[in-house]
C-alpha cells in the first residue's frame, strides 16, 4: 500500500510506503493527515500483554517535505495510458495496456516530438491505419486534446494503486483537460 505525501501546504510531495509513513508519525513529523484507518500496523507486546499500534493514513502532510519538484512529469507508456483513461483517442475504444501503443500526434518522421502535448495512447489498429501521417492528413481527428499533467495529475499517473481516499484528495485539482470516465 503506498501512502501520499504532501507537503504542510497540502502539495503533493511523493508516494511512500507504510514504514516510512509510521516513521514520520513516529518522529511527530506530520503535521496533517487525511483518511485514518486506512492501515493498522501491529508491534510488540509489552511486559504487561498489551500490544502496541499504529494507526497510518492514507494522506500525510509532513514537515519539511519538498513538493514533487518535477514541472514536467516523465512521460512513460504507463502513465500516458493512464492520462488517456486507457482508452484509444482515435477511435474511442477502452484497451488494456498490453493493446495500446504511444502514437505521436506530428510523427517523429515529420519533426514531431516525444513530449506530452505530442502523444496520445491509440490502439495499435489506429496507430497503423494512421501511419506517418498527422491526424488531420489521415482523417483521424482526435477525441481529446493532449495535455501535461500538472503536479496533483502526475502524482496520480505515478501512483500504483490509489486508494478511494487519496483520489478524492488529488482529483478536485486536476485540471479540466482530463477526460470524463
Amino acid at each position: 500500500m503506498q501512502i501520499l505525501k504532501l507537503t504542510k501546504s497540502g502539495m503533493p510531495a511523493a508516494w511512500i510506503n507504510v514504514e516510512q509513513a509510521a516513521t514520520a508519525i513516529a518522529k511527530n513529523q506530520v503535521v496533517w493527515s487525511l483518511g485514518e484507518g486506512m492501515t493498522l500496523l501491529r508491534g510488540g507486546v509489552s511486559k504487561e500483554g498489551i500490544q502496541s499500534s499504529m494507526d497510518v493514513p492514507a494522506i500525510i502532510a509532513v514537515t519539511g517535505a519538498r513538493e514533487y519538484s518535477r514541472a514536467i512529469p516523465v512521460l512513460t507508456n504507463r502513465a500516458l495510458f493512464r492520462r488517456d483513461q486507457h482508452r484509444c483517442l482515435y477511435c474511442g475504444g477502452a484497451f488494456s495496456a498490453s493493446s495500446l501503443t504511444r502514437d505521436h500526434v506530428i510523427p517523429r518522421g515529420k519533426g514531431g516530438l516525444d513530449t506530452w502535448c505530442n502523444v496520445v495512447a491509440s490502439c495499435m489498429a489506429c496507430n497503423q491505419l494512421k501511419g506517418c501521417r498527422t491526424p488531420e492528413e489521415a482523417g483521424m481527428p482526435l477525441l481529446a486534446v493532449p495535455f501535461t499533467p500538472n503536479p496533483f495529475e502526475a502524482m496520480y499517473l505515478m501512483g500504483r494503486n490509489v486508494l478511494s481516499k487519496q483520489l478524492e484528495f488529488l482529483q478536485p485539482r486536476f485540471s479540466d483537460k482530463l477526460l470524463a470516465c
